[in-house]
Formats: structure tokens, C-alpha cells, sequence
């Protein structure tokens, strides 16, 4: 399991920061809707695990900037923020939520974290002014059609996408070869057995 192996390797330092970040969700959630009510109990394996395997998929990808778009309560923007800290090559991850509040839920928790390498930009994502990215990520956030044209203003063909999708993805995949071109590799959720990363490069439109 993805938990077992984040656990044997991670730094403890890192390790316990993210558990931190479980607890500031649990005491931030009765207030703000960072995730859902149904879910709290699990938080660490539903949603924290289940972001770290985005910071897996990553493996071998260029990431000095990481955009991760409507972030919300910070998955996985948070988390890959963490896990990225202090790697030798620096990832500077860059969140984006047009959601005042959760905004400042995330700015706390770089804060208390201890996350030098992020930032948070509290604007609508087509508003933002965002640097051409390396990797682009998001979580339960739209349909891949939108995440390309959401996305088009700081990516290039150089960029790496990874989207977490739902039992849907493949259908997704075709609706959105109408009007892009892309390759995708559809990385296996270990958390939803019915869920998946979409690892996509090589974007343009058709």
C-alpha cells in the first residue's frame, strides 16, 4: 500500500508534517467545507494518501513549478508541497482557489508547516497570472475538456497534467479527443478502486 511505503519513504519530519496537515483539516472542516463530512473520519488514507500518489506519478517529470488549480482545502496541493520540500531539485508549488476562505485555510497551513515552497494565489484560475508550468494538477475539480482550456494560459507542450478522475475518466478521454490531441497514461487509483490518475502530455489542439 501507497501508506505503508510513504511512511518507509519520507522523512520523519515530513511524515509528521503531514499528519499535521490531517489535524489543521479536521479542526478547519466543522467551519470550512475542505472536505466532505462523510470523509472526515478517514481523512489520511481518502484524502491524504490519495494525493501522494499525484506526487508518485510525478516520478521522472520535471517540477521546478507545479500549478495545482482549484485546490481547495490544499489536495494535493498541499501535500505535494510537502512532500517536494527540500528535494535537491526545488519545487516551487503554486496554488490556486478563487475560494476566500479556503485561501486563508491554505496560507495557515503553509504557515504552521512550515511550506517555503508555496504559495497561494486567491483568484479565479483564467484571472491568474501564472508562469508557464511543468506540471499541472488537479483533484475533482472538472471535466478534462474544461481543465485543458482552464489550464491553456501557463501550459505549454512540454507540461505534464496529472487529474485525478472518477469511474467516468475513459469517456472523459474521448469527449476530449475532439478537441485536443494528447497522450495519456491511465495510472490505477490505490485508494478508489474505480479511480485514476490521468497522466497527460504532449497537449495541443487539434
Amino acid at each position: 500500500m501507497i501508506d505503508e511505503l510513504l511512511e518507509q519513504n519520507v522523512s520523519r519530519e515530513t511524515y509528521d508534517k503531514l499528519r499535521a496537515y490531517e489535524a489543521l483539516i479536521r479542526k478547519w472542516n466543522p467551519s470550512i467545507n475542505l472536505v466532505a463530512k462523510s470523509t472526515l473520519s478517514n481523512v489520511w488514507n481518502r484524502h491524504i494518501i490519495d494525493s501522494a500518489q499525484v506526487y508518485t506519478a510525478a516520478f521522472g517529470e520535471k517540477s521546478s513549478i507545479w500549478t495545482d488549480i482549484g485546490s481547495g482545502g490544499g489536495l494535493p496541493g498541499i501535500v505535494i508541497a510537502t512532500l517536494t520540500q527540500g528535494e535537491d531539485q526545488q519545487t516551487n508549488v503554486t496554488m490556486v482557489e478563487s475560494d476566500k476562505r479556503k485561501s486563508v485555510f491554505l496560507r495557515t497551513a503553509i504557515r504552521e508547516l512550515g511550506l517555503s515552497n508555496a504559495e497561494v494565489i486567491n483568484e479565479r484560475i483564467e484571472d491568474a497570472q501564472i508562469s508557464i508550468s511543468d506540471i499541472v494538477s488537479a483533484r475533482a475539480l472538472a471535466p478534462l475538456t474544461d481543465l485543458f482550456t482552464l489550464s491553456r494560459g501557463f501550459a505549454d507542450q512540454n507540461t505534464t497534467f496529472l487529474f485525478q478522475k472518477g469511474r467516468n475518466w475513459a469517456s472523459e478521454i474521448e469527449v476530449a479527443q475532439n478537441h485536443w490531441s494528447f497522450e495519456y497514461d491511465a495510472i490505477k487509483s490505490e485508494t478508489d478502486s474505480n479511480a485514476v490518475i490521468l497522466k497527460i502530455r504532449g497537449l495541443s489542439r487539434v
